[in-house]
């Protein structure tokens, strides 16, 4: 399994991996702020240098990872400025990219992550969970004691492994004083944070969510704010499988593999008519005179600004979604077939379709399939997505 990543490369976060010799050049020339086509991310070693490999070789399933060839498990965590490489196995530990990391190395190693579990990032924060405790370091103050700490006796209480932003008792939030309580009854098991609320899913299947309602992304058909978890009634019913926050939208996938989307759809990034991206493709087309003189509704039906109740997102047939990840004002979803599909905000090529136009339409990424790569997860941060993948003759075995 690797990962490949695209769109916003402000920080250098999006580090593609290139041969040894290339290395030099690379690092001293000015990377592209807009990657618009994915990239395979280079792999971290103590000395900060990246793996030899080409761009399109999945096949590889031991890398060199701090020193060490052995296996491994590596998961993504992503803010606007950084991205956090989460490195699972017998030397657990947390690689940083992006914003302050050194001059002249991939990404820098973070060493209280050692022997952690998970990791959550956020621009100001780095939050750690080990067995025994949960620890939170400020950006600010890098170095003596964590900005908050705590202590539990190996996850007492959950009946499962947790991840964060869930610890045992409750939740941690990305802004002082860090963590919240949350009812026992509800059983947790999945936790998104948007910029401004929250999406829970519980053992059940069911969905509630709580915070600023302003556009819709709570799901109860209002625009309110709610203090307190309250379950979504548009999907009573119908047990779901995952959830995912963007900044003010929402996302849930059912266990049937259906996908529900609800609140801004500023660019398109509910897969809903979008009148801005509209009257954009408009302008474009008159400029290049290739518009038409026809007015009025997309010809899906009305556009939406707002929408206050959960929606099923219009995918082609056969696509069983199986994981799905917001960023700021984008949506990505992976399918049971190992396809990726964008759409939303795309102005740093976030969506990976070679270009920095946005779609209010999901629409497939034909890089993975035509390198025969089979997708696994997608991971969004605010402007960019990062994509993990295996060949596909390997998902096949």
């Amino acid at each position: 399994m690797v990962w490949f990543g695209f769109g916003f490369n402000g920080f250098r976060q999006i580090y593609k991996a290139v041969h040894s010799s290339e290395k030099k050049d690379y690092l001293e020339k000015n990377v592209e702020v807009k990657v618009t086509v994915p990239v395979r991310l280079a792999s971290c070693n103590s000395d900060g240098t990246n793996e030899k490999a080409h761009d399109h070789d999945a096949s590889t399933s031991k890398e060199v990872v701090c020193g060490k060839a052995e296996e491994k498990v590596i998961e993504i965590r992503a803010s606007w400025s950084r991205r956090g490489t989460l490195i699972l196995g017998a030397d657990a530990h947390v690689c940083l990219s992006g914003f302050g990391t050194s001059a002249q190395t991939v990404c820098d190693c973070v060493p209280e992550s050692r022997g952690c579990r998970d990791a959550q990032l956020t621009e100001r924060h780095l939050t750690l969970l080990f067995g025994d405790r949960a620890e939170c370091w400020s950006f600010d103050t890098w170095g003596g004691l964590p900005v908050w700490k705590m202590e539990f006796s190996e996850m007492a209480g959950m009946g499962s492994p947790v991840a964060l932003p869930l610890v045992p008792g409750g939740y941690i939030t990305t802004n002082p004083p860090m963590f919240r309580t949350l009812s026992p009854q509800l059983r947790a098991v999945s936790l998104a944070l948007g910029l401004e609320h929250a999406v829970l899913l519980t053992a059940s299947g069911s969905v509630y969510t709580w915070g600023l309602g302003s556009h819709g992304q709570l799901g109860h058909g209002g625009l309110e704010q709610e203090e307190e978890p309250r379950v979504v009634e548009a999907l009573w019913g119908v047990a779901m499988a995952g959830v995912a926050a963007g900044s003010w939208h929402s996302a849930s996938i059912s266990t049937g593999g259906d996908m529900y989307t609800w609140g801004w759809n500023e660019s398109g990034q509910l897969g809903m008519p979008a009148r801005g991206l509209q009257e954009e493709r408009k302008h474009t087309d008159q400029v290049e005179g290739t518009g038409s003189d026809t007015d009025g509704e997309d010809s899906r039906g009305v556009f939406i600004s707002i929408q206050a109740f959960p929606a099923l997102v219009d995918l082609p047939e056969d696509s069983e979604v199986t994981k799905v990840s917001c960023g700021s004002r984008h949506t990505a979803a992976v399918t049971g077939k190992g396809n990726l599909f964008t759409w939303g905000w795309g102005d740093y090529g976030q969506l990976g379709h070679g270009s920095s136009c946005s779609s209010d339409q999901p629409l497939h990424v034909d890089f993975f399939s035509d390198n025969a790569l089979f997708v696994l997860d997608v991971v969004c941060g605010p402007w960019n997505t990062f994509v993990s993948v295996v060949e596909r003759e390997q998902s096949e075995s």
